[in-house]
């Protein structure tokens, strides 16, 4: 018997085969429902990204500076060069209070105009800083709000901030993207009062009398 014969290997009987095919159909069977998975889930992600996308573009979700905003303190200083995670006017609402290096003192929506992710003070960059959404890269002007890279197709909405004589600050309004802090508080102060005489000073608004001009200084 030469060695070939010795070393060839012996034919695999009727109850190893089916075994064998019955493998088979399992590891095929297992594999389409894989894929099928894959794809489902994929075509679930990419749908679901459409919509939101479709609703932040068209405005279908809730944004700052719509709606009335109360007062809120939301610390009690903020030095230079140093920014406060705050949420206003709702607790849905994220937003970043942030003191420039000369003092100046702004407050925005820290809510992405892309896709809604969050936006962060990144003190680092640039000569004065600047808000970065990580998510596609994103990037506003921390003196301004506006956009200067990435897809983001409109500014941050503002939140307008004061501080008082003992150096804390409170928020105590909203103004959309491209409204200035005046336009966004006339706005919210028409719709709390009876139109615009409300707030002496807003476009379309009447002069005060005594007794509103009193009030207006004492507030």
């Amino acid at each position: 018997m030469s060695a070939t014969d010795q070393h060839q290997p012996a034919e695999p009987d009727q109850e190893t085969l089916r075994a064998q095919e019955a493998m088979h159909d399992r590891i095929s069977s297992d594999s389409l429902t894989t894929r099928r998975d894959y794809l489902r889930i994929v075509a679930t992600v990419s749908g679901g990204l459409a919509v939101g996308g479709v609703a932040v573009a068209a405005g279908a979700l809730h944004r700052h500076g719509d709606g009335v905003a109360e007062p809120k303190r939301i610390a009690g200083r903020i030095p230079a060069g140093q920014s406060v995670a705050f949420r206003y006017p709702g607790e849905e609402d994220r937003a970043v209070a942030i003191r420039m290096a000369d003092g100046t003192l702004v407050g925005y929506s820290a809510i992405c105009t892309h896709l809604a992710c969050a936006v962060l003070w990144r003190s680092g960059r640039g000569a004065e800083g600047e808000l970065h959404c990580p998510c596609h890269e994103g990037v506003f002007d921390a003196r301004t709000g506006e956009v200067t890279a990435g897809p983001p197709p409109r500014g941050l909405p503002k939140v307008v901030l004061v501080e008082r004589a003992d150096g804390s600050v409170w928020a105590i309004g909203t103004a959309r993207s491209g409204e200035s802090a005046e336009e966004g508080l006339c706005r919210q102060r028409s719709g709390r009062d009876s139109g615009p005489a409300g707030r002496p000073g807003c476009p379309g608004a009447a002069s005060p009398g005594p007794a509103e001009a009193e009030r207006g200084e004492r507030t």
